[in-house]
């Protein structure tokens, strides 16, 4: 019982807290955008010219990170009583 009440007056429980995170995470993608305005870069390739494609690169790039630890936790994920 004592876990429950932890749980629901940990931080990331509380909505207000929910909320402001997720308008931090859209501030700060917003954000890497910005400097496209101001920057000029000589294309190497002609696809690295468009509007924001190095953010977008970014994104991918953690998408496939991601899904490449979830590959590598179902190949190593053990059973509950492995070390019993």
């Amino acid at each position: 019982m004592e876990e429950e009440e932890k749980k629901e007056s940990h931080l990331l429980y509380q909505p207000g807290v929910i909320r402001k995170l997720w308008i931090m995470l859209y501030l700060i993608c917003g954000l890497t955008l910005v400097p496209e305005f101001f920057i000029e870069r000589e294309p190497h390739f002609g696809i690295d010219a468009y509007f924001g494609f190095f953010a977008l690169l970014g994104f991918a790039s953690c998408i496939v990170l991601i899904m490449i630890a979830k590959a590598g936790g179902i190949v190593l994920k053990r059973k509950e009583d492995y070390y019993d």
